[in-house]
């Protein structure tokens, strides 16, 4: 396992999705598909309706659909609010 981990928060509108430590985040947002690893700089992105792929230290995938929303990441922590989202 690396030494350095992403904190990841998978909200919907109403309720907690999955949280948890990861070492990559893809997601799609309006401007193409992104993906986030340990380090990335500071940023925010509305997400468009599509797949959430959260790759755990372990190396297993959890995989969502979310649906519309927006996506920020600061200090390792990636937070993704969507309107719905559920586990795959």
């Amino acid at each position: 396992m690396s030494e350095k981990s992403l904190h990841v928060d998978l909200v919907a509108a109403d309720r907690a999705v999955w949280s948890g430590n990861a070492k990559m985040v893809i997601a799609k947002t309006v401007e193409g598909e992104i993906g986030l690893l340990p380090g990335h700089e500071p940023m925010l992105a509305i997400l468009s309706s599509g797949e959430v792929r959260i790759t755990l230290e372990t190396g297993e995938s959890i995989k969502a659909t979310a649906d519309g929303g927006f996506l920020s990441m600061e200090h390792d922590t990636v937070t993704i609010v969507a309107r719905d989202a559920q586990l795959a």
